[in-house]
């Protein structure tokens, strides 16, 4: 049993955050790698492709619950991993940039400890709801 209808969505995002982590870490590793090309993990590219009209649907258990009418589900697609064109290239034909590898990893760990908070207050709400129906 999940928690609510958000709960899928974090912990893809979870684990998009996750192996987008092991790109970086494996782009900083490489740092000295000749002809090495910096490697991106995309996904948020491909949920700007999804129209801003597209919401998540509200579950109606009750006839009282305001009904919203939505056919349209989020594409989730998966990630992918791409060479990071345009970057300016070392002598050696490498084009790690460590200064952007370091400030995308701390992005990184920003983003991926507000979802860790995120599921955990989700789980506690749902719990809290359980405790408080179990009560009465």
């Amino acid at each position: 049993m999940k928690a609510s209808g958000v709960t899928d969505i974090l912990f893809d995002q979870l684990s998009f955050r996750g192996e987008r982590q092991k790109v970086i870490s494996s782009n900083i590793a490489n740092i000295n790698t000749p002809n090495y090309k910096t490697k991106e993990l995309v996904f948020e590219n491909e949920l700007k492709k999804v129209d801003d009209s597209k919401n998540l649907a509200l579950k109606t258990t009750n006839s009282m619950h305001i009904s919203v009418a939505s056919t349209n589900q989020v594409n989730n697609d998966k990630s992918r991993l791409v060479e990071v064109k345009g970057l300016e290239e070392q002598n050696d034909g490498n084009n790690v940039n460590i200064d952007k590898q370091m400030s995308e990893m701390s992005k990184n760990k920003v983003i991926f400890d507000a979802l860790q908070s995120s599921i955990k207050k989700d789980s506690a709400l749902f719990k809290s709801v359980i405790e408080a129906s179990k009560n009465n």
